[in-house]
């Protein structure tokens, strides 16, 4: 290559290098500032209300939890998801925000965890946008302890073999037992959550 080809080279990297940098000013927008992520997902925080996440009280953990961890949508902390369930019985309810049936189940269990002698419930947010999840959440005044389970098929996920369609729920036993509810898939009502969580073997 002569010397003459080498610079009309690195001349057009160059004048193609500032075309992408001049892309969001071209566009009437300006980049991101570093911090507005993380200002959008507190604001998120902050509307949702979430309660606290349930926290390990003891070195024991369910088994098919053990190790797992995930991200408390409360607060951003990671909680060790199996020593926190650990002892006490438990509703767990996966769900994502492009999910339908989701949007209309998660009041009904957030109903169900007010009432009298209700389990505990913990929602488990897959598959999708934390902060989508927290605006989701804060959309259907929904105040239940949630946690983020990462993208794609995260941790928890993948221990409870959660099939594809959403959403789905399990009974945790206090001796760590993990039921899928297979009926009804779906919850309308508060009387049916009450009465799958005692059916799958669930006394609070």
């Amino acid at each position: 290559m002569s010397r003459t080809a080498r610079w009309t080279l690195v001349l057009g990297v160059l004048v193609l290098a500032g075309i992408v940098a001049l892309l969001p000013v071209l566009r009437g927008g300006e980049p991101a500032a570093p911090g507005a992520d993380a200002d959008e997902l507190a604001d998120a925080r902050q509307a949702a209300r979430l309660p606290d996440c349930p926290r390990a009280t003891g070195s024991d953990a369910v088994p098919r939890l053990q190790g797992v961890d995930a991200l408390c949508l409360a607060d951003g902390e990671r909680i060790d998801v199996g020593k926190a369930l650990a002892g006490r019985t438990t509703l767990v309810n996966v769900w994502a925000t492009w999910c339908g049936p989701c949007r209309e189940e998660l009041p009904v269990l957030a109903d169900y965890a007010a009432s009298d002698g209700a389990a505990d419930v913990l929602a488990v947010q897959v598959d999708s946008d934390e902060r989508e999840g927290l605006e989701m959440l804060a959309e259907l005044g929904v105040r239940l302890p949630a946690v983020h389970d990462g993208d794609g098929r995260g941790p928890i996920r993948s221990a409870l073999h959660t099939p594809q369609a959403l959403p789905a729920s399990y009974v945790i036993t206090r001796d760590g037992q993990i039921r899928m509810i297979e009926n009804p898939r779906v919850f309308s009502r508060v009387e049916q959550v009450r009465k799958a969580v005692e059916a799958y073997g669930g006394a609070p």
